[in-house]
């Protein structure tokens, strides 16, 4: 494997790890009723945005042209504002367990949106391997002791859901080739700005009004993982991705969110490594394996040039 293929499975493997544990910090943090929904995608937007603008100031200065940095507004709209407004009101509105069986749309978005707008070849491999890896991270979420006792999920909710991993996967498909000119600060630190005062009119007045000194160190942790683990450290690790991976490939690292969870249920003793979890483990990485070794469009093309 290239050290290219290489950098971006790990990048996604990253953030597909901790993604997996967004859904239920977030969801903690909402049912305390100390930050409404709003409030916290402010609290998310405006400290990644101060995150990547400090860490700017030690990496090297890359100037960004203006036809550029209208290109990262609308990335950012989809990549930030709506993906991660969409998910927080919808994971407030339906249950952990609804928004996980969710996400594992985004490689199905990520595999049409790519054939549609970058003519990647839909594949019989390809196709086999997005609906393995979505049975494996299926039977994750579905054998789990939460499935069988949530009864808290709602239509609206889950659409939201659904919403955001539309908008997360054509993000990840349209600004590829943007993605690729810049270092992953430089592009962040100007989509986080722009995200933050696009929610600025949604989400001020929560913020300000959000009871800080109610937080306990518990609701301040999750606050922290959610600003610097699951925003800037993801976001800094997404562009790698994108830059070294095909779309679907790298929206495959949807399915290993289910099995975070599974994971730290077990080893928190709320469930057990069953023969069924382990089958679903194996089929979330065949699945990954099989679109990996599916044929991209330039090897098509290339396959096609020497007949």
């Amino acid at each position: 494997m290239e050290d290219r293929n290489i950098r971006g499975h790990a990048a996604m493997l990253g953030v597909g790890v901790i993604f997996g544990l967004l859904s239920p910090v977030s969801k903690a943090l909402l049912d305390s009723g100390l930050i409404s929904p709003a409030g916290l995608m402010m609290t998310r937007t405006a400290g990644a945005a101060a995150a990547f603008w400090t860490a700017s100031l030690f990496v090297r200065r890359e100037p960004v042209a203006l036809r550029d940095r209208l290109s990262l507004f609308f990335a950012a709209l989809l990549g930030i504002v709506l993906n991660q407004g969409s998910f927080i009101l919808g994971v407030s509105m339906t249950s952990p367990i609804d928004a996980s069986v969710v996400t594992t749309t985004a490689p199905i978005f990520a595999m049409i949106i790519a054939a549609l707008y970058l003519r990647e070849p839909i594949t019989g491999m390809k196709i086999a391997g997005v609906a393995i890896g979505a049975v494996g991270a299926l039977m994750l979420i579905l054998s789990s002791p939460a499935a069988a006792s949530s009864g808290s999920g709602s239509i609206g909710g889950d659409l939201l859901c659904m919403f955001a991993q539309l908008s997360y996967a054509t993000y990840f498909v349209v600004f590829k080739g943007l993605i690729g000119r810049y270092g992953p600060v430089t592009l962040m630190k100007w989509m986080f700005l722009f995200a933050t005062l696009c929610w600025l009119p949604f989400g001020a007045e929560d913020f300000v009004s959000t009871r800080w000194q109610a937080f306990g160190w518990r609701n301040f942790a999750e606050v922290g993982f959610i600003v610097l683990g699951a925003t800037f450290l993801t976001y800094l690790l997404l562009p790698v991705g994108q830059k070294n991976l095909r779309p679907t490939v790298g929206c495959m690292y949807n399915y290993l969110q289910p099995l975070v969870a599974s994971l730290v249920a077990v080893l928190a003793g709320m469930d057990r490594f069953t023969t069924i979890k382990a089958a679903a483990v194996v089929l979330v990485f065949a699945g990954v394996y099989a679109v990996t070794r599916s044929k991209s469009k330039a090897q098509m093309d290339a396959e096609a040039s020497r007949r």
